[in-house]
């Protein structure tokens, strides 16, 4: 079993930075590959980007060049770093964890889910 915590969460001002992270339990962390979604009310689950093991990632246009990932795995904890954030950006950002090495932008991938963290962007 692994657990998920995010953690870093809040309100900032459109342009503002902000850096999520997500705390994981469990020895084979480094194994696993993370992904970051995240849900807008009254809008679908969103993917926001991932990370193999390896530390290769993979987002979305909606977010590239804006959202990097990266971990640290002897910390058992992987980071969302926000830059440039829009109003649009706005949810409920949730952690995932897969069992596998490489996982994509499906939910269905992943097997573990933190929480979740909000993030309001106001205007």
């Amino acid at each position: 079993q692994v657990q998920l915590v995010e953690s870093g969460g809040g309100l900032v001002q459109a342009g503002d930075s902000l850096r999520l992270s997500c705390a994981a339990s469990g020895r084979t962390f480094s194994s696993y590959a993370m992904g970051w979604f995240r849900q807008a009310p009254g809008k679908e689950r969103e993917f926001v980007g991932s990370i193999a093991w390896s530390g290769s990632t993979y987002y979305p246009d909606s977010v590239k060049g804006r959202f990097t990932i990266s971990r640290d795995n002897a910390k058992n904890t992987v980071f969302l770093q926000m830059n440039s954030l829009k109003p649009e950006d706005t949810a409920v950002y949730y952690c995932a964890a897969s069992t596998r090495a490489y996982s994509g932008s499906y939910s269905s991938e992943y097997n573990y889910w933190g929480q979740g963290a909000q993030v309001t962007v106001s205007s």
